[in-house]
């Protein structure tokens, strides 16, 4: 090879290399992602985050947690007014109406095809997206961990007991109950103050409003009803099952919540999220039978479809437009069916696509022992069409609602307190929060 041949070779090599070099030491495109999960959840939160990190070179998710809902809510708000904010932050149901209202997001369909993504919308299941989109359909933000409320119980101390079916009634409940007490077990059913089953899922399930103008969907000047619907003869009927010692309020202040006074055996049957199922599993003493099924009806009630819980991703507005590639690309990469199946197998959330759920089934997943209960939620979330009282619940300060009913839920329960009354005083409370809620808002469509 002549001399300049060989130097003109040697040169070329050397752009390359060059090239190389500063490809390989291109900084990443960071960008952050606040969430309100925390302990074992929030730590499968971090692992979805480093398996995006892992997968490909472009971009840096830099996740933290808040660690609860209601802080994440408020330091987005608060930082976003400081335009120090995250580019995604995980939100409750309960401040789905908030974020709506503040404009301070870029819609998840704007923001996906800014960013060269076709998604098929409708592969979302109707019973949870329709909780955050808009009144035509369209998503505001993307679905996350989904859950809603099932019934777990005891297969072993039932069989002990007699009983041979699963409750599908409350009727059914309270005679399983009557059977475990005269058994020996001093708790058949554990409940709380907690108003995301007892009254919010309640109402769904049994076709009931929780507050006029479609729970809040049509209009801000819905106006909380509970105290005016089946709700008031529920919370009586507990009432006198707790009057029965049948059902015993189990809450952390006591010294052990529902889920640990089942998984302990303290109590036989309680209510909570599907998203425990993994915890129960794990916690149960190994040959211990159990099983989850839903929420129970008032015998004669047509049942329809229960409530979505959990909380959805929101892009919030104002960050650089490289970021908004690196959340697209996160986005889309946690709705990949592997990935959606990885996340429901970690913590007891549900899919919240059809894609996902279907190659779960394909795939088994529901098949395993560990697992085997958790299509129960999404038959639950999906057993009839969305309507006004089932769509899900759209009111301004609803942290406060819930403290409010919680509120009566502890007098009925706690200082003997009339049922009415009690509910009569949260609903006037909660109504004078959706007045000034209304006031400060006055204008501004939430559609």
């Amino acid at each position: 090879m002549k001399t300049s041949t060989l130097s003109s070779f040697v040169a070329s090599l050397a752009v390359v290399a060059a090239l190389g070099t500063t490809a390989a030491h291109a900084e990443k495109t960071k960008f952050e992602f606040w969430y309100g999960l925390s302990g074992d959840l929030g730590e499968r939160v971090q692992d979805a985050c480093k398996k995006f990190n892992a997968s490909q070179p472009d971009y840096e998710i830099v996740c933290t947690s808040q660690n609860s809902y209601d802080a994440t809510l408020q330091n987005t708000i608060a930082a976003y007014r400081a335009k120090k904010h995250p580019a995604i932050a995980q939100i409750y149901d309960a401040g789905t109406l908030d974020m709506m209202l503040s404009k301070a997001f870029v819609p998840a369909k704007q923001l996906m095809a800014d960013n060269g993504y076709k998604i098929d919308w409708s592969n979302y299941f109707p019973g949870i997206a329709n909780y955050y989109a808009t009144a035509a359909g369209e998503l505001n933000s993307f679905p996350f961990n989904s859950s809603t409320a099932v019934f777990y119980y005891n297969v072993s101390a039932f069989e002990k007991a007699g009983v041979t079916s699963k409750p599908e009634t409350w009727e059914d409940v309270a005679e399983a109950a009557k059977k475990l007490k005269a058994a020996g077990y001093e708790c058949p059913l554990a409940f709380n103050f907690d108003t995301w089953p007892l009254i919010e899922q309640f109402s769904a399930i049994h076709d009931q409003p929780i507050a006029t103008e479609g729970n809040g969907y049509k209009g801000l000047n819905a106006e909380l009803v509970v105290n005016k619907t089946k709700v008031v003869d529920e919370l009586k009927f507990f009432k006198k099952m707790q009057d029965e010692k049948l059902f015993v309020v189990k809450t952390k202040t006591l010294g052990m919540d529902t889920v640990p006074s089942f998984t302990s055996q303290t109590c036989q049957m309680a209510m909570s999220s599907i998203a425990d199922h993994g915890t129960v599993g794990k916690t149960l003493p190994e040959g211990v039978k159990w099983d989850v099924a839903m929420l129970p009806v008032f015998k004669g009630t047509e049942r329809k479809k229960s409530l979505v819980g959990g909380a959805s991703l929101w892009v919030m507005a104002g960050r650089p437009d490289a970021e908004y590639k690196g959340a697209a690309a996160f986005l889309n990469f946690i709705a990949q069916p592997d990935m959606v199946e990885w996340w429901s197998t970690v913590t007891g959330y549900i899919p919240v696509t059809k894609t996902g759920f279907e190659s779960m089934k394909k795939n088994g997943f529901y098949d395993k022992a560990p697992y085997k209960g958790r299509e129960v939620a999404i038959e639950s979330l999906t057993l009839t069409e969305p309507t006004d009282t089932t769509r899900g619940i759209r009111l301004g300060n609803f942290t406060q609602i819930r403290k409010e009913l919680s509120t009566a839920l502890e007098a009925i329960y706690m200082q003997n307190g009339d049922v009415q009354q009690e509910l009569d005083k949260a609903v006037e409370r909660s109504n004078v929060g959706l007045r000034r809620f209304e006031k400060t808002f006055s204008g501004v469509s939430i559609n």
